[in-house]
């Protein structure tokens, strides 16, 4: 396409919007509406997904040192702990640290237990590479000598893994379902658009117009009214989000977890809000003209 060409392509664009003034608003209200619902849905899965990421992170081994064990067997404990497959890291617990955690938990009355008394196991924490191999590598680590007890929350974990893998797939396909009612609803409106010009597209086909050249600004249309249609639930998303961050970042304080920050997370969010109203104004005035170019 020549420059010469695009400009007026994109100056009529510019006029068929402020002609069809009415068309234009509810087209882009459709967009609105629909980018407001993907947008927040996507922030919300996003952040789940953080959350269960965080929550999955938090999951590990707990390996019990038997107490008959001395320091060379601790070490050399240690050292194969390290030495399995899938393993990231081992960090060793004294049994004096396990038990400034449970005083630290459950009060002072653990303070009972001091010196010899302590009835609490020296500890190895060990992480896995990723969340799923926990299970895997608690069976392996059973079998080790001077193991006395091996924890890693057992089906409880299991489940949990399985519950946010549920999560976020059921959540890809609502995001996906959500994406293709906006086309659908994008693509509705701009027909009832383009419907309204039809004679003017039958007349511009008689005079020997090419379907690409009659499709180009009806194509720039639909990119425009979805551009335009997803600033408006960007900016609510925006003001929205930096709120709920605001109040649920201390409610979350002193724990594990924490919402993805607002910079770079809404710039991302934003961006991709704004090319997925792009395309799909793009589509729908694609797929709504098809029928108009047959004359």
């Amino acid at each position: 396409m020549k420059l010469r060409t695009a400009k007026r392509h994109v100056i009529d664009s510019f006029k068929s919007l402020k002609r069809n003034g009415w068309m234009s608003l509810a087209a882009i209200s459709a967009v609105t509406v629909t980018l407001l619902l993907v947008g927040s849905f996507i922030a919300m899965l996003m952040n789940v997904n953080k959350l269960a990421t965080d929550i999955e992170n938090d999951v590990s081994v707990r390996v019990y040192i038997d107490l008959a064990a001395n320091e060379e067997q601790q070490k050399q404990l240690q050292s194969e702990l390290e030495t399995l497959d899938n393993v990231e890291s081992v960090e060793f617990s004294s049994r004096e640290d396990e038990l400034e955690q449970v005083v630290g938990s459950y009060g002072d009355e653990f303070n009972l237990f001091d010196g010899d008394d302590n009835p609490l196991y020296d500890v190895y924490i060990v992480n896995t590479d990723v969340p799923e191999n926990t299970a895997p590598v608690a069976k392996q680590i059973e079998e080790l000598d001077y193991v006395t007890q091996v924890n890693y929350g057992g089906a409880t974990a299991d489940n949990l893994f399985k519950t946010m893998n549920t999560v976020r797939n059921v959540g890809a396909v609502v995001i996906v379902a959500l994406i293709l009612t906006a086309v659908f609803l994008i693509s509705n409106t701009i027909r009832i658009t383009i419907f309204s010009r039809r004679t003017e597209i039958e007349i511009m086909k008689l005079v020997g117009a090419t379907n690409w050249y009659i499709r180009w600004p009806f194509l720039i249309e639909g990119a425009l009214i979805g551009l335009i249609g997803a600033v408006i639930p960007v900016t609510i998303l925006s003001f929205v989000y930096i709120a709920s961050f605001d109040a649920l970042t201390n409610f979350l304080k002193g724990t594990y977890f924490a919402l993805l920050t607002p910079n770079p997370f809404l710039y991302q969010v934003g961006g991709l809000m704004l090319a997925i109203g792009v395309v799909i104004g793009a589509i729908g005035s694609f797929m709504s003209i098809r029928k108009f170019l047959k004359v």
